[in-house]
């Protein structure tokens, strides 16, 4: 079950942000997960609020990585 809500999460985060940012390194995606796993264990269980938290990640990284 955590694994599916990690993996919708990170799925709906990097599609609506690849629909935004079209430039983008696929690097970021692994940087995502890796974020949103660390949120998963700090308890935001729910699939919603990880992909937010998720988007709110990527907009805060440098355009260049």
């Amino acid at each position: 079950m955590v694994d599916e809500v990690l993996r919708k999460a990170v799925d709906t985060a990097w599609t609506v942000y690849l629909a935004t940012h079209r430039d983008v390194a696929d690097g970021r995606r692994c940087l995502l997960e890796r974020h949103l796993r660390g949120k998963l264990e700090a308890s935001q269980s729910e699939t919603e609020e990880l992909t937010c938290s998720g988007l709110a990640y990527l907009d805060r990284l440098p355009r260049d990585e």
